[in-house]
């Protein structure tokens, strides 16, 4: 596992690049060094874009779930990221660690279809259940619904 630190000002901030084997121990370990929130969980699709900045020891993959927590007490922050391959799509759930990351995790998996293992109710929960896809994918087609208004004037 990678880790990097920074400073501003009182606040500490640290970024670690987990392997999936490795995330939820890591999980745990922040956990219990004070972090007592879990701000933050988002997926990221990275296709077609091979710019990106990670260790040397990170290989890239296409989906990134990123984690953001907090410790009030010791005023750090800690953002942990992890690489998810495409043709495996899948996390353990941290809904035990930090219960607050129900919603996080199932607005990633219906979205950008992660799945989270362990998740009690791993559902659609932004769209319709009988929805084919998730949406924020890059390769997700777009469609088109054509809008019309009744009695709508005409040109003046």
């Amino acid at each position: 596992m990678t880790a990097e630190t920074r400073s501003r000002g009182s606040w500490k901030a640290e970024m670690t690049f987990p392997s999936r084997s490795e995330y939820s121990s890591v999980i745990e370990e922040y956990k219990s060094h004070g972090y007592e929130m879990c701000v933050d969980l988002c997926a990221v699709d990275y296709l077609g874009y091979e710019g990106r900045t990670l260790p040397v020891d990170v290989v890239p993959q296409r989906f990134e779930v990123v984690v953001n927590l907090l410790s009030l007490s010791s005023k750090s922050r800690a953002r942990v990221r992890v690489q998810v391959p495409e043709d495996d799509p899948v996390l353990p759930s941290i809904i035990e660690i930090y219960p607050g990351v129900d919603a996080m995790e199932r607005e990633a998996f219906d979205l950008m279809g992660i799945e989270f293992l362990g998740h009690p109710d791993l559902t659609r929960i932004l769209m319709p259940e009988d929805w084919e896809g998730h949406p924020l994918r890059k390769d997700y087609g777009i469609g088109r619904v054509p809008i019309q208004f009744k009695e709508a004037p005409g040109p003046r």
